[in-house]
Order: structure tokens, then C-alpha cells, then sequence
């Protein structure tokens, strides 16, 4: 998980996300106290929740391990396979647009001729 959070990509567009969340509870006063008692629920099940799945966690640890080893060379490999994946949201928008409207540009070009 942490290596998938840490993947520009990812990290690029949880932050993004993450400014839009702060924005949106900053401007919008009713939807700040639904977020706010959302934020506190999600806090109360997980604290919950930690302290029963963490007899079951030690249990499948060495499972767990197993599965986090090979999850980590899968995502490297793709991460090899899938270069975009270590560009910013920001980037690869602005090289989708750009790729869009060279294709439009090459479409209308060969409609004109």
C-alpha cells in the first residue's frame, strides 16, 4: 500500500484530491459539518475495528508478508511496463490534451486534403 501511495501518480492525485476536500469544508459551512462528522465516524469504526483485527493480522502475518513480497515486484515491474505511472496527475492531463489535440490536428489535415 505504501508503495502505491508513493507512486507520483497516486501521490500526485491524492493531493489534489486532498485540496479539493480541504477547499470545499473551507468555502461550504453545511458541508464542513457533514464532512467533520463523517471524518469523526470513520475515526471511531477504525479504532474499533484496529483492535479486533489485530489478533487475525498476527495470525496471517508471515501470509501477509508473502503477499506484500510479491505484490512489490509486480508494481515495480509495472511501474517499468507503465511509465506514466511516475508522472503527476497535472502532467499526464496537459500530455493527453496535447496528444488529443495533435490527433485532431493530424484528422483535420487529412479531411482537408
Amino acid at each position: 500500500v505504501s508503495q502505491v501511495a508513493n507512486l507520483t501518480l497516486v501521490s500526485s492525485a491524492c493531493d489534489m484530491v486532498s485540496t479539493v476536500y480541504a477547499s470545499t469544508k473551507e468555502t461550504h459551512p453545511y458541508v464542513r459539518s457533514v464532512c467533520d462528522a463523517a471524518e469523526k465516524g470513520v475515526r471511531t469504526v477504525t479504532e474499533a475495528t484496529a483492535s479486533c483485527v489485530q489478533p487475525v493480522l498476527t495470525t496471517l502475518e508471515p501470509h501477509v508478508t508473502a503477499a506484500s513480497e510479491y505484490a512489490s515486484k509486480s508494481l515495480e515491474k509495472l511501474g517499468e511496463k507503465l511509465p506514466l505511472l511516475q508522472k503527476p496527475v497535472e502532467q499526464v492531463i496537459s500530455d493527453t490534451k496535447e496528444l488529443v489535440s495533435s490527433k485532431v490536428a493530424d484528422a483535420k489535415d487529412a479531411v482537408s486534403s
